[in-house]
């Protein structure tokens, strides 16, 4: 476990209380103050950006049972959350979101598990986004 110092604040969620996609937005929607998170990508990279809930200058996101998470967040949650993005998309966005299933029928490209752990890193040290400093520490 990486040390990040006293000084920043700890959000934990814990893998053991969830077993799908929903269970994870729920999960994560309770570290919000006044917010509940629907599960949309983009709107949890906003988030993470600050002003929904989470401290404002950096923060520890401590993500535990994340073995279980990666399980419960793979390839058939990764195919179930793409299907139903594909009745609710603007149609211009079917096709990049179909070809998304089929790669995850055959057990290819990114999950959910590794979409969502790399938009956190995205708010990190070495991501994009590394202004709002959320350190993420998978155990």
């Amino acid at each position: 476990m990486a040390d990040h110092g006293d000084d920043l604040p700890v959000l934990i969620i814990d893998g053991a209380c969830f077993a799908d996609f929903d269970g994870f937005t729920r999960e994560f929607s309770r570290l919000l103050r006044d917010y509940t998170w629907r599960g949309n990508l983009d709107a949890f990279d906003d988030i993470l950006g600050g002003g929904f809930g989470t401290p404002d200058h950096g923060w520890v996101l401590r993500w535990l049972n994340s073995e279980r998470s990666r399980s419960a967040l793979g390839y058939d949650a990764t195919i179930r959350q793409r299907q139903q993005l594909l009745l609710t998309c603007h149609p211009s966005n079917r096709p990049a979101i179909q070809a998304g299933v089929v790669r995850a029928k055959r057990g290819e490209g990114p999950t959910l598990f590794d979409e969502i752990v790399g938009i956190i890193r995205d708010h990190g040290l070495e991501g994009d986004e590394t202004g709002t400093g959320v350190h993420l520490e998978l155990l």
